[in-house]
Order: C-alpha cells, then sequence, then structure tokens
C-alpha cells in the first residue's frame, strides 16, 4: 500500500503543478487508469508457482520470465521490477494515442507534460474520450489518426507490468515490446519523441535477433529477418511519400488544388504498396489493414516518429562493435546534444563507411 500511495501522491503533486491548455480531466484519467494498472499487478514469480495458474498463462509467464531477464544479462537494460509483474487488462489495448497534424503540414502537434516532455500525441485509457478527442481536433482541421497501445510504460518512474496486451502475437513480438520499452528507461530525451522511438527500436530490432539467435531458432530468426525487410521497404514507401507532400504543401497552389495533388500522392502510395506487396513479398498482406484504412498527415506523422531515424541508430551500433554498453554511453553523449547537433551526429553516423 505504501508504494501505491507515494505513486498517488507523486502524480497529484505533478497535475497540481500543471498549467496550459491540458485540463485537469485529462490528467485525471490518467491517474485512474495508472492506479488501475498498478493495483491488479501479480508477481509473475508467484504466477509460475501457483497451481490455479492457467497453463498456457504458465507457459506465457515462464517465457516472459526468461525474456525479461535476457534483457538485463545480455543486452544491459535496466535490472529492476519493471516487467516481472502482469496485469489482465480485459480489453485488447491498454491504451489509445491520439496523433494530430496540420492539413497542409507533416510536423505533428506536440503536447508537453512534466517530466516526460513534450511528445506527438495524447494518451488515453478510455477509447471513447480518445475518439472524441480526435473528433474535437478533427473539428478544427487537423488530419487524425488513433492508434491503440499495447504495451505501458512510465520510463522506470513506477515498475510496468507485463499485460495481456503484450502477449497475443507470440514470443517474438513480447521480447521485442519489453526491449523497447527497457530501452527507453535507459535513455530518454525530452523533447525528442523521433530519437527516443528510433533509439528504442534499434534496441529492440538488435536484441530480438540476439534472443533468437541464444534460444538456438533459426527458423524465428529467418521470419524475423523477413519481416525486418518488410519493415524497412514499408519505410521506404511512406519516405517517399513524404517527400512529395512536403513539395506540395510547400507549393503555391491554392488549398484546393494541394488537398487533389494530396489525395493523389495517397493513392500512388498504395498502389506502390499493392505492387511492393505483390512482387517483393510474395503476396504477404500484413500491411493491408494500415493501407485499407485512411492515410494522412497524422498517420505518416505517427510512422515516422517511430521509424524515421532508425538506420542511424543501428550503424552507431554497429561501430560500437555491438556493445550495448558502448552504444548507450554513445546514445547518451549524442542525447545530451542541444537538437540541431543531435541530429548532426546521427546523420555522421549513418552516413560512416
Amino acid at each position: 500500500m505504501k508504494r501505491i500511495f507515494f505513486q498517488l501522491v507523486l502524480v497529484v503533486t505533478l497535475v497540481s503543478s500543471l498549467t496550459g491548455c491540458i485540463g485537469i480531466s485529462y490528467y485525471a484519467q490518467s491517474l485512474n487508469g495508472h492506479l488501475q494498472i498498478t493495483t491488479a499487478r501479480k508477481s509473475v514469480a508467484k504466477l509460475l508457482t501457483d497451481p490455479s495458474t492457467p497453463e498456457e498463462l504458465r507457459r506465457q509467464m515462464a517465457s516472459a520470465s526468461a525474456i525479461r531477464q535476457f534483457a538485463s544479462d545480455e543486452l544491459a537494460l535496466p535490472d529492476n521490477a519493471s516487467y516481472r509483474s502482469y496485469v489482465d487488462t480485459g480489453r485488447d489495448y491498454v491504451t489509445w494515442a491520439v496523433f494530430a497534424a496540420p492539413e497542409f503540414s507533416l510536423a505533428p502537434l506536440s503536447w508537453c507534460f512534466p517530466v516526460f516532455g513534450c511528445v506527438p500525441y495524447r494518451g488515453y485509457f478510455s477509447k471513447k474520450t480518445a475518439i472524441e478527442t480526435a473528433v474535437e481536433l478533427q473539428r478544427q482541421g487537423h488530419d487524425v489518426h488513433v492508434s491503440g497501445i499495447t504495451a505501458y510504460s512510465t520510463l522506470g518512474w513506477t515498475s510496468d507490468p507485463l499485460l495481456n496486451t503484450m502477449l497475443d502475437q507470440g514470443e517474438t513480438n513480447l521480447a521485442a515490446l519489453v526491449f523497447h520499452e527497457l530501452a527507453h528507461q535507459r535513455v530518454y530525451v525530452n523533447d525528442d519523441s523521433p530519437f527516443n522511438e528510433a533509439f528504442a527500436v534499434a534496441v529492440e530490432t538488435t536484441g530480438v535477433k540476439k534472443w533468437l539467435r541464444a534460444s538456438g531458432d533459426t527458423a524465428g530468426l529467418r521470419r524475423y529477418e523477413a519481416s525486418q525487410k518488410r519493415s524497412a521497404d514499408f519505410r521506404t514507401l511512406v519516405s517517399q511519400t513524404r517527400s512529395e507532400l512536403r513539395q506540395i504543401y510547400a507549393g503555391t497552389g491554392t488549398s484546393e488544388l494541394k488537398r487533389t495533388e494530396k489525395a493523389a500522392a495517397i493513392n500512388r502510395l498504395r498502389l506502390r504498396y499493392s505492387q511492393v506487396r505483390n512482387k517483393d513479398w510474395g503476396g504477404y498482406n500484413g500491411y493491408d489493414g494500415w493501407f485499407n484504412a485512411p492515410i494522412n498527415n497524422a498517420k505518416l506523422a505517427a510512422t515516422s516518429v517511430y521509424n524515421e531515424k532508425v538506420p542511424a541508430f543501428l550503424r552507431l551500433f554497429e561501430l560500437c562493435a555491438g556493445d550495448y554498453s558502448r552504444f548507450y554511453a554513445a546514445v547518451q553523449r549524442i542525447g545530451a546534444l542541444n537538437r540541431a547537433s543531435r541530429s548532426e551526429a546521427l546523420d555522421a553516423a549513418r552516413n560512416c563507411k
């Protein structure tokens, strides 16, 4: 009870100090959702020894426990209480993120919070509230995108639990999520989500490969590498369309003309995707849902936040000879620079031969 009370005092203290356009109701729902999660935690170790634990859940907890230990032992990620407890949320997503961008800009709106800095989204524990927020932003003339989120993280301020939403797509996906979220606890730069997310994706990607090799799962490694190749192809497709849209938005055409050209660029993206899917991917349709749903500036911005700088971080990891401690130290040094110098340093790593 003392731990929960301390967390309550911490969050209420932060909330009480807030000013600005984000209302108290937003922080109230965040606090309520957070407390619902933390008060429902069950120890993974106890679930493994409890005879009443369903066999499938026991198997998942055993796998999760091994993955969690691997993260600290082999990836130099924090060895703390995060992901050593479990919560069944009773739903498919733990939170929903709302992204927004102007009609003729790829720069996402951002919201600023104490401790965590500014981020290009707002998170909600209620899907209904997330959609209501998206509708209001849309009324203001913005492109919007709502995405379900499967992992829950407080950057180590509290002991983040494993969730049922993290288990649905198998062990490899679970390992990716655990490595990604723990990477945020290792290095986090306020007000630079593209930097933070790309760094975490790099740790996730290299970590999963190392875990699969250590497990002797050669078939799983082949599947994962194939998925990474598709992910790189996807990033290329999106990057090309973002370049086209930047030129359109920077042009002198009327709003009506820009809307027409924007729609044409997005249609070309869908066409290029179908060609890549059918020719290069052998008909693999795992990205169909993304392309069949509406595509707009907010959705493209959300994708770029997670992916645009990943190649630079992977190159930096190679330059550090695959040594995680050296890699984290290098990332921390770059993260301490101002934003412009940070980008230059990453670009230099990416272009280094």
